[in-house]
């Protein structure tokens, strides 16, 4: 079970080059990668995003790629060359006019902040750092996933203890509905006594009117739908593949189960039971939420 945010890094360095990846990731229903990286990497765009893909399941994924470092075929100069010309020309000029001795002061003329420029060349990454990139994105991704992996064993731990209480609220319920019966019997003759003023009842009418409000409050198909549920949802933390999309269907359906056995059944203590449990499949419900 792993956690849908996380954060990893990795970072490649040669020659002077460095790359830096780094993934951050935050709950989203379905998966969603984005990729914010230099230009010059744009055209492995798409199988960047596949091997994200390959190891995330949902989430919102914000991969960012920095480039930085430098070396020697990196940095360029740009000379004004007509520019440099008219400079040099002008100073001739004003030597003949002034009658000046001395050479042209080069120190004077390339001083000049428009005549001279560094450059930086980051157009051409090759072959290598592209595969540099690959190597280092699998790296980030596996940083990122330890991370996911570290939160989801506490979220694991947490969703554990909600479904175990769930199954011991599920095993009161039914030990409950086993005294139910005699207990209706019991309260259906007082109040048929009662509307009566005193006078008998047959038995065997007494019974067919208890066995009819049985009927209608029978929970066994729920309890039993409902511990095949619980147990299914007891097993997922220990599942090895992602537990977010079938956590949240088996909430939905202890949800539903829990809701009929309240609605069919009109005993206070079972209700009690189920609004309790009502309760936990909320916090449940909260923590399914950061589950991928």
């Amino acid at each position: 079970m792993r956690s849908m945010t996380g954060y990893g890094q990795a970072i490649w360095k040669r020659g002077g080059r460095t790359l830096t990846v780094e993934l951050r990731a935050v709950n989203q229903r379905f998966l969603e990668v984005k990729l914010n990286m230099p230009r010059e990497h744009a055209a492995a765009e798409a199988e960047l995003r596949s091997i994200v893909q390959e190891s995330v399941g949902r989430g919102k994924v914000d991969v960012s790629v920095s480039r930085g470092g430098t070396t020697a075929g990196d940095i360029g100069v740009e000379i004004n060359l007509p520019l440099a010309k008219a400079y040099v020309d002008g100073w001739r000029q004003l030597q003949r006019s002034l009658k000046l001795k001395g050479d042209v002061d080069m120190s004077a003329v390339l001083g000049r902040n428009e005549l001279v420029r560094i450059v930086e060349r980051r157009n051409d990454t090759g072959d290598s750092e592209i595969e540099a990139l690959r190597a280092t994105l699998r790296k980030a991704v596996v940083a990122f996933n330890r991370d996911r992996q570290r939160e989801g064993k506490a979220l694991a731990k947490d969703i554990a203890q909600r479904v175990a209480h769930l199954q011991k609220l599920q095993k009161q319920i039914a030990n409950r509905v086993e005294v139910i019966v005699p207990e209706l019997a019991a309260r259906l003759r007082q109040r048929v006594t009662g509307l009566l003023e005193g006078r008998e009842i047959s038995e065997e009418r007494l019974l067919q009117e208890v066995a009819l409000v049985v009927e209608r409050s029978d929970v066994t198909e729920e309890l039993v739908r409902l511990a095949s549920h619980l147990d299914a949802l007891a097993d997922l933390p220990r599942s090895q593949e992602p537990a977010g999309k079938r956590l949240d269907f088996l909430l939905q359906e202890v949800h539903r189960e829990f809701n009929t056995i309240a609605s069919k059944s009109a005993d206070l203590e079972v209700t009690n039971l189920t609004i309790e449990a009502r309760s936990e499949i909320e916090k449940l419900r909260e923590q399914a939420s950061n589950v991928e």
